[in-house]
């Protein structure tokens, strides 16, 4: 099967990332069985994990992939039942078309810098306020001042850090009020777009995600359980994110950006996994196999009720931690 072309335009990361999966897995490159992982498929787009993430989740929704009772997922449609190959995906020699190449190596300077900088500033604002020193942080990662406002400006969009009144910017404080805010819009948002979704989900979807999360249920240790944030986002992609109401989808998304970036932050401090929120899920899909739309918006409500506490608990836990003696030299703390 001949490599798809690049979608010059417009092609967002994660669909450069399902091409090229997508054509190597045609022509044999990657084989059934083999375990594809977020990290080390990051490290040859030179990306985030987030458009990976992505990427798998579109691979798996057509059957080329799937997940198993180890970590990541298995090349092949589910239900072939083959062992395992657990080859580094780099030595397979995976084809990327000169263009596609192209994009990847001339990416923005900011995306480069992105993910360290969202985690330095996830590393302390549950702690308290902090304050950004644009010229430090240039200096700290040897880049110009415009590539720090692009960071920047990513991070404000996402909820992550705001200016002041004198234009500083601030990072945090990680809030209980800032977590219920979040999740009330969650609620507002998120409640209707999946009623209206629900004559239009994909039925194959839906079955893969419900197998999906009766595999997670029946996971034995905490190793084999898969990632709660991979569980929801494809909750949240397959049946809130069907609404026809586009700018519903629009609000939807830059409201999770925050909450998903506060749920990483309270992970990053070994909290147990939430084992609750997956039940939570598989009975909201079950409810919308049937076609009880009314019952599983009703659940959709209570599971965004008890994660929002579940939140606010796991920020106390954390709140008796005592703050980081060292933060990255860009930030400095400030009174409230």
């Amino acid at each position: 099967m001949p490599m798809s072309k690049p979608r010059q335009t417009a092609q967002r990361r994660y669909e450069i990332v399902e091409d090229v999966l997508r054509a190597n897995i045609a022509q044999g490159l990657l084989p059934p069985g083999l375990v594809l992982l977020e990290g080390p498929i990051a490290e040859i787009f030179q990306t985030s994990r987030a458009p990976v993430q992505r990427a798998l989740l579109r691979l798996e929704a057509e059957r080329l992939i799937h997940r198993f009772d180890g970590r990541g997922y298995l090349v092949g449609e589910p239900g072939r039942h083959v062992a395992p190959l657990r080859t580094d995906i780099k030595t397979l020699g995976l084809v990327v078309p000169e263009a596609i190449d192209e994009a990847l190596q001339s990416r923005s300077a900011w995306e480069r810098i992105y993910d360290s900088i969202e985690a330095d500033v996830a590393a302390c604002v549950v702690f308290g306020r902090y304050r950004i020193i644009e010229i430090e942080l240039a200096e700290h990662f040897n880049v110009s001042r415009t590539v720090v406002r692009d960071v920047l400006g990513r991070l404000q969009e996402r909820g992550l850090v705001q200016k002041n009144q004198s234009s500083h910017w601030i990072a945090g404080p990680l809030t209980a009020k800032s977590i219920k805010d979040r999740f009330a819009l969650r609620r507002i948002l998120e409640l209707p777009a999946l009623v209206s979704a629900a004559p239009r989900i994909d039925r194959s979807k839906l079955t893969t995600l419900l197998d999906n999360l009766f595999e997670a249920e029946r996971a034995v240790s905490d190793a084999d359980l898969p990632d709660r944030e991979d569980l929801e986002t494809k909750l949240v992609e397959t049946c809130v994110m069907a609404t026809p109401n586009e700018r519903l989808r629009e609000l939807i998304r830059d409201n999770l950006l925050p909450v998903a970036a506060s749920e990483r932050l309270l992970r990053q401090f070994g909290l147990p996994r939430d084992r609750i929120a997956i039940a939570e899920y598989r009975l909201i899909v079950e409810l919308l196999t049937r076609g009880a739309i009314e019952a599983a918006a009703a659940m959709f409500d209570a599971h965004l009720e008890e994660a929002m506490n579940r939140n606010i608990a796991q920020m106390k836990i954390v709140a008796v931690i005592p703050a980081p003696q060292s933060v990255a030299p860009y930030l400095t703390r400030v009174s409230e």
